[in-house]
């Protein structure tokens, strides 16, 4: 089992579907750069800058109303799957596990704070001193921008940030100077991609300022249909008119999605239902999946949830097969390591397993031709 016990079932309640257009939008990030005075921070923070910058935040939590439950876990203190299982829930960042091509592993003081009833974690001495994140369902910019500013207002009170009166808050990158904000939202886009209209959605989204990623933010490639798009600077723009740009901009890719999804029913309704029905009986009963491979079946399942082509097949499920058929999730529930093959028979019996309970939710919505079997 993991060695995170406050976030065994945690810090997964952006998974539950309950946020508006939530067979578009899987979920909404807002996340706040901030740095403390007095103390070097990126590459030049020193050992003794970052472990007191740990140990002021680890004191800041005690009096932070949001944060007054929370636990602090370093990283050092975590085994390389507990690790991994924060990464894989989107609560930390590949940069912070140490885990891209510059890096050699976490550096020493590096640690996330989790409040076990709210949906925020801060990130303590990644790229900058302080991360803090709030991560809600389905497109929430507004909710998740309120969250994450009230916390940036307690912790503004207990922490001197580091500040310039022309500038703004002082980041390690340049592009994050000013708000320190960075907006995402993760989109599930089959649509677009089916009808080759992606292209072009994509680059008029960065004429218009944006960027876009794959699952796992910055450095991370696209897998099942799946971008996280995301402002590009914060310098001269207050927080309330970036995420109110981004609002609007994933509203309009939201109303794109839409018309691609009518326009596949409208011109190739046999074939868009035959490959929705082929991804969803290759989950319901496939005894080995690789990750990349369960990605693109889930998309087309999804995609058939969404279009109502799949009676009773709800999003929720869809969402927890992303995030616990992952590597470090599935050794987890395994209490071992896996080796390659083992692993995608895990996934691939993790799905069933998920899929077999919806299919009495298939028959209980009167669906015709649901598989009934048991999958074994």
């Amino acid at each position: 089992m993991t060695d995170l016990p406050n976030v065994d079932q945690g810090g997964l309640s952006w998974l539950d579907a309950s946020g508006e257009h939530s067979d578009i939008v899987l979920s909404t990030r807002i996340r706040l750069a901030r740095n403390l005075q007095g103390h070097a921070f990126g590459a030049r923070a020193r050992v003794n800058d970052r472990a007191t910058v740990l140990e002021r935040v680890r004191k800041a939590t005690e009096t932070v109303p949001h944060l007054r439950r929370a636990e602090i876990r370093e990283l050092s203190d975590l085994s390389a799957n507990g690790r991994r299982v924060l990464m894989e829930r989107r609560l930390v960042s590949r940069d912070l596990l140490g885990e891209t091509e510059e890096s050699t592993g976490p550096l020493s003081s590096s640690g996330v704070a989790l409040p076990p009833d709210v949906p925020l974690s801060v990130m303590i001495n990644e790229e900058d001193h302080l991360r803090l994140q709030a991560l809600n369902s389905g497109l929430n910019l507004r909710a998740a921008w309120d969250l994450v500013d009230l916390l940036d207002e307690e912790l503004g009170q207990e922490l001197p940030y580091a500040y310039h009166h022309e500038f703004g808050f002082l980041t390690s990158c340049p592009t994050n100077v000013g708000t320190g904000l960075r907006a995402s939202v993760l989109l599930h886009l089959p649509a677009l991609v089916l009808t080759k209209e992606i292209g072009k959605v994509l680059q008029g989204l960065s004429q218009m300022g944006l960027t876009f990623r794959g699952l796992y933010g910055e450095g991370s490639e696209v897998v099942g249909n799946f971008f996280q798009l995301s402002n590009q600077t914060t310098l001269g723009k207050s927080e309330e008119d970036l995420v109110d740009h981004l609002d609007r901009m994933v509203r309009q890719v939201i109303q794109y999605e839409s018309q691609a999804r009518s326009v596949l029913m409208r011109d190739a309704s046999a074939v868009t239902e035959d490959k929705i029905w082929r991804a969803y009986g290759l989950l319901r009963y496939a005894r080995s999946l690789s990750f990349e491979e369960l990605m693109n079946l889930l998309s087309g399942v999804r995609l058939g949830a969404g279009l109502k082509l799949l009676p009773g097949l709800r999003v929720y499920p869809l969402n927890k097969i992303m995030i616990f058929t992952q590597p470090a999730h599935l050794e987890d529930a395994a209490g071992r390591e896996l080796s390659p093959a083992e692993e995608d028979a895990h996934r691939a019996a993790y799905v069933r397993s998920i899929l077999s309970t919806e299919g009495r939710i298939f028959n209980d919505e009167g669906s015709d031709d649901a598989p009934t079997e048991s999958t074994g």
